[in-house]
């Protein structure tokens, strides 16, 4: 018995090559033919245009309630690992007067069982994890967002009329 399942599953084995190669090559629903000669894999194209980072230390506002700070500056060679964090050079909370930088939140302080530590947290240390630089690019999809201080601004100016 074992080998007839064996027989048969070569059998469908060595057929099946065939069987998409003859529904790949159709015209039609299944798809356009695929050109012959080298695969697409070996052939160089032309990468897409990334946007551009803006790095003029301007924050934007956020796009969404509890959204992770952008980055306003370059953070292209900056090494974050377990050996070193470049960010906090600027942000720990001991470098902020110096720097000028935000200190990060101090949630980062915070472990998983909500104790406070004195250093960042392990959770919380590698930052591009949530953080990102802004970048010029445009919103995929709408967004209505409103943080709390526009809310409040549009809802005393309804009030007063």
């Amino acid at each position: 018995m074992k080998t007839r399942i064996l027989i048969a599953a070569l059998a469908f084995l060595a057929a099946a090559p065939a069987f998409v190669t003859g529904v790949v090559a159709a015209d039609g629903p299944a798809g356009p033919k695929l050109p012959s000669g080298p695969h697409p894999i070996t052939l160089d194209v032309q990468a897409e245009s990334t946007h551009r980072e803006i790095v003029d230390d301007v924050k934007n506002m956020r796009n969404y309630a509890d959204q992770p700070p952008l980055i306003p500056h370059a953070i292209r060679d900056y090494q974050i690992d377990l050996n070193i964090n470049k960010c906090m050079t600027c942000h720990d909370r001991r470098n902020t007067q110096g720097s000028q930088a935000p200190m990060v939140s101090v949630t980062h302080f915070q472990d998983r069982d909500g104790q406070t530590l004195g250093t960042v947290s392990a959770r919380r240390y590698f930052c591009t994890q949530c953080h990102v630089p802004q970048t010029d690019a445009k919103p995929i999809v709408g967004n209505s967002f409103r943080d709390f201080d526009a809310v409040l601004g549009t809802a005393g100016r309804e009030g007063g009329k």
